[in-house]
């Protein structure tokens, strides 16, 4: 009952989503009219303010419209939870959730859409709860070894299982750590993230039914930025768990940004420049701010704050060293058989570049400098298959020791 409860009330998340997405399109339509009534460097008639007007009063009315058949929506399904069932498997409802949190995680925040994922550690694909008593029992046979996994954008906990192969359970077994799941919306600014991931971490070690010996970070992707900005807050704020943390391993990780987002900035400029069709671009600003984040790998609230986010600017974050107390380790693919090529280095994976992943800068005071022995590049490996590749799980099963 509680899961029919839980869809019910994201299918309700769901309707509100549908309605502000048909908004924003009618917004773009009444844009490109306006545009196409209203010529740039040309005077304005009488009958071009009527026409205006005259749509302007239609588009409006389309708005209550939408706005009134969403609240009848969000009553009905609220009733709908016994009917529901299990229509999909709980697995591709959630990766249904986390890539729209990956999309629009920002507006589901500020809206208070229940579609919005709330940070939380989980095992067993179930939410942990926060207190030594509960962890005891959900975790009988818990070390004092702690691996926390972090998921990357669009994703979840769930998807570390992939192919057969789940990098976490192997690496309990044989290195005889506990591994548990961060699950977050990752639609979010990564500084935001970061904050919320530090303060779970503070409560996790001193929750924690042994005593910790030792906590390790297994990343993917914009996790490992995640996992930058929490430890970058948790020495900040003068934090328990940053002293514990022995290892750090980023999979893929864009330490120094991804060129798809980089290119989707240029698009939107592109698009902005032209009279006619500068409405178009409100759809590729609809993307959410994790997602710009990882132009250039934005790890602190400075490198947003007061910021257009869809500007076409040079990089101006603030270079974040990796921590000296810690053991940190990168992983970078790359499709084809060899990075040697430039064209290889810069696809990289598919979604992330082999300097990127490798912390590697263009101007040197920004290089990361992982160690020469920490760092591992894998060919004829897309993005995804970082998380079940046998040969990145034996590379990390040997750094975790």
């Amino acid at each position: 009952m509680a899961e029919q409860n839980e869809k019910a009330t994201d299918l309700q998340g769901l309707t509100r989503l549908i309605r502000d997405a048909t908004i924003g399109i009618v917004d773009l339509v009444e844009a490109m009219q306006h545009r196409v009534v209203h010529p740039p460097f040309l005077p304005t008639t009488r009958v071009q303010v009527l026409i205006t007007a005259v749509a302007s009063f239609s588009y409006n009315s389309i708005r209550r419209g939408t706005r009134f058949v969403s609240g009848g929506a969000d009553r009905a399904l609220g009733g709908l939870a016994p009917l529901l069932g299990n229509i999909k498997s709980k697995g591709d409802y959630e990766t249904l959730k986390a890539i729209l949190n990956g999309v629009f995680g920002d507006h589901l925040y500020h809206t208070g859409n229940p579609l919005e994922i709330e940070m939380q550690f989980r095992h067993g694909s179930e939410s942990l709860p926060l207190n030594r008593r509960d962890l005891s029992e959900r975790l009988p046979d818990a070390s004092g070894k702690i691996l926390v996994m972090v998921h990357g954008s669009c994703m979840n906990d769930r998807q570390w299982s992939r192919k057969g192969h789940n990098h976490g359970a192997l690496l309990a077994a044989a290195t005889g750590r506990t591994p548990v799941y961060l699950h977050y919306n990752s639609g979010l600014h990564i500084s935001q993230n970061g904050r919320k991931f530090s303060a779970l971490l503070e409560r996790l070690v001193s929750e924690w039914p042994v005593p910790v010996e030792e906590l390790c970070l297994l990343t993917h992707s914009m996790g490992g930025l995640a996992s930058r900005s929490a430890l970058y807050y948790g020495r900040e704020q003068q934090a328990t768990w940053p002293q514990l943390l022995k290892k750090m391993v980023f999979m893929g990780t864009p330490h120094h940004g991804a060129p798809l987002e980089r290119l989707g900035n240029y698009a939107d400029q592109m698009l902005s420049s032209f009279h006619y069709i500068k409405p178009f671009a409100l759809l590729g600003q609809a993307r959410s701010t994790g997602v710009t984040d990882m132009r250039f790998g934005n790890l602190t609230d400075e490198d947003w704050l007061g910021q257009d986010r869809f500007a076409l600017e040079k990089e101006q974050r603030q270079h974040i060293p990796l921590p000296e107390q810690t053991e940190c380790y990168a992983i970078a693919a790359v499709l084809g058989k060899s990075s040697v090529s430039r064209t290889a280095r810069i696809a990289g994976d598919g979604l992330v570049g082999v300097n990127s992943a490798l912390g590697r800068h263009k101007e040197p005071n920004r290089n990361l400098l992982f160690k020469p022995e920490n760092v591992f590049v894998i060919p004829k490996t897309g993005h995804l298959d970082l998380l079940s590749s046998p040969a990145v799980y034996e590379k990390v099963r040997v750094w975790m020791g």
